[in-house]
């Protein structure tokens, strides 16, 4: 296991942001993979593996990379600290699309999500970045909320602290996903992990989740489709007593993998169930998934990495995505929290 820092709070903002990456390495790979294929190809993935070659958007991938889930999230961090508590949105969109530039001058497959794409191409052309996330239904504000959550406390026994926390979740959302959909389904990511950064327990990290995604629904443009906050709680209960590879098959079959939120959040909340919030078995199991199993896994893994901190990631895992992605996220995450302190 990874040494336990000095400071608690610190340790578990820096199991969110490493338990993000976590996720998002393990199901590197497989997304994209119907959950058959994991099987087939696989058997059961135990720890990270390159992507095969014939993936179509993480062939050339090494194990343990990281994808756009934790790309885009230290992006969020970086202008959470920059913008003083704030993130302006032409300046995300701006970083948005510097970042998928660099992605294609390297080769890279992984680029920018349906949602995020349209709204992006929507700014280029003139449009009021307040006004092009107005469509974006999947999931790309969820996987990269996770630094709000670290950033500002969520209170959701009062309706005016929830408030509060849920502009800090629209301004990170607004540009690609301001959607009744877009939002709850971050709000409930965000929520989540601010709570395990306070200390609180997976049960009080779920409940935070359900009541701050009803919330965030009344918020932004309004879209078709399932509660996730009902999803969430009903997920819980659809893998309760099941061996591992009946609850993924129970998941892939009737809450879904794809990147549309209602899937994608109530599956990563579904894992998590099944481990009690174990950081490790968490984002494994999501890589398990396949569909949009990266992203899952972030989810996931953030909140479980929130709610029992650095110390229980493997240490060996977390030195392994240092090393592969040259990522270093502990000042980053130690900036985060001091918006916290002043909130």
């Amino acid at each position: 296991m990874t040494p336990v820092s000095a400071n608690p709070q610190l340790d578990r903002a820096l199991g969110a942001f490493y338990g993000l990456a976590l996720g998002d390495a393990l199901g590197m790979p497989t997304q994209v993979m119907s959950r058959a294929d994991v099987v087939r190809v696989y058997g059961a993935l135990e720890g990270f593996e390159p992507a095969r070659p014939d993936n179509p958007v993480s062939a050339g991938m090494p194990a343990g990379s990281v994808t756009d889930d934790t790309d885009q999230a230290v992006i969020v961090a970086r202008l959470i600290v920059e913008g003083d508590g704030h993130v302006d949105p032409l300046r995300f969109a701006e970083e948005l699309l510097a970042w998928e530039k660099e992605m294609k001058a390297k080769g890279s497959f992984d680029l920018l999500g349906p949602s995020t794409k349209a709204a992006l191409d929507s700014v280029a052309r003139g449009t009021d970045p307040k006004e092009a996330g107005k469509h974006g239904t999947t999931n790309g504000a969820a996987m990269r909320v996770t630094p709000v959550g670290i950033a500002f406390p969520c209170d959701v026994s009062r309706t005016a602290a929830i408030e509060a926390f849920l502009d800090r979740v629209v301004e990170s959302c607004q540009v690609t996903h301001d959607t009744t959909v877009g939002i709850a389904g971050a709000a409930a990511v965000a929520a989540a992990v601010s709570t395990g950064v306070a200390g609180g327990t997976l049960d009080e990290a779920f409940d935070a989740a359900i009541t701050a995604s009803a919330a965030g629904a009344r918020r932004g443009n309004w879209i078709a489709g399932a509660s996730i906050s009902a999803r969430i709680g009903w997920a819980r209960e659809l893998v309760a007593g099941l061996d591992e590879a009946t609850a993924l098959d129970r998941i892939d079959a009737l809450i879904g993998t794809s990147v549309a939120s209602q899937e994608s959040v109530p599956a990563a909340f579904a894992v998590l169930a099944m481990t009690g919030g174990d950081p490790w078995r968490s984002a494994l199991l999501a890589a398990n998934l396949g569909g949009d199993s990266d992203t899952i896994g972030a989810v996931a893994g953030a909140i479980a990495g929130s709610v029992h901190g650095l110390a229980a990631l493997p240490a060996d895992a977390v030195r392994t995505l240092r090393e592969v992605n040259d990522l270093e996220l502990d000042p980053l995450t130690s900036q985060l929290l001091t918006y916290r302190d002043l909130d």
